[in-house]
């Protein structure tokens, strides 16, 4: 059993949803973002890794604007494999996944890149530009060296889509809560919710999490109460980590217990 499969299965004998919580590698500058991992990993259940890309074009202004800032600082690949070494060493045994973009793998070389996964500590693999037609090899290859292979779905994507998707992937299944780039949204609309009730009833086993625009107690809430398995946010803890930089990791536990809460 994965250790995302078990996370999701011990939160659920606890009538619980699972916080997984975002930031971009490397921002404000790889020592402070490992620290900040670490005090996110107080509270959330999962840590989703953003690794940096010239070109993000499924993150919105204030991801895309951490990613230029660890751009600029020179943050690489294999800064990432390190950092997760680093997490690991400094006790975290958090479940983590790395959300990027498939020519950040291909330019690595897939095999090497889900290898390095693999012997570092990363428990799954979200390639957000990755259509399920195209996604044979790094499933098998996620398969072949014990990762999850974790996809994303939409509001508008078919029903049978859905379930051909749902079927490729493990770990759990990340629904696009809104049309469009991430970012902060004020409210829960009812059709998100809508969204989320008839994604449950499709999917089948595997847990749902939603993200894109969450970022108050409330909304976990809501989406938890709508049949969610679990709540990705990532915008808000960016945002907290622009503003108050190498010192955020006080601002980044308070977010993250307060929404934890919220899934409970």
């Amino acid at each position: 059993m994965s250790r995302i499969k078990r996370v999701f299965e011990e939160l659920k004998e606890k009538d619980e949803g699972a916080l997984i919580a975002y930031l971009t590698l490397g921002d404000p500058d790889l020592e402070s973002s490992t620290k900040h991992f670490i005090a996110l990993s107080k509270h959330a259940d999962i840590l989703e890794i953003g690794l940096p890309f010239s070109d993000p074009i499924a993150d919105g202004p204030t991801i895309q604007a951490a990613m230029d800032r660890a751009l600029s600082g020179g943050v690489t690949t294999d800064d990432a494999f390190e950092a997760v070494t680093d997490l690991r060493d400094r006790g975290v045994v958090r479940p983590i996944v790395f959300m990027t973009y498939y020519n950040i793998v291909l330019q690595y070389g897939e095999d090497l890149f889900l290898q390095r996964c693999s012997e570092t500590g990363v428990d799954g693999l979200l390639i957000s530009d990755l259509p399920i037609e195209e996604s044979e090899s790094i499933v098998s290859g996620c398969r072949k060296h014990g990762l999850d292979p974790i996809f994303l779905i939409a509001p508008v994507t078919p029903p049978k889509r859905v379930k051909r998707i749902a079927a490729a992937g493990s770990g759990f299944l990340y629904l696009v809560s809104l049309l469009g780039v991430t970012g902060e949204r004020k409210s829960v609309a009812q059709k998100t919710i809508d969204v989320v009730e008839s994604a449950r009833n499709i999917v089948g086993g595997i847990p749902l999490a939603v993200g894109f625009g969450i970022s108050r107690p409330e909304h976990v809430q809501q989406i938890i109460g709508a049949g969610a398995q679990g709540v990705v946010v990532g915008s808000a803890f960016v945002n907290l980590s622009a503003k108050h930089g190498s010192d955020a990791g006080e601002y980044l536990e308070r977010l993250a217990q307060e929404l934890k809460e919220g899934t409970r």
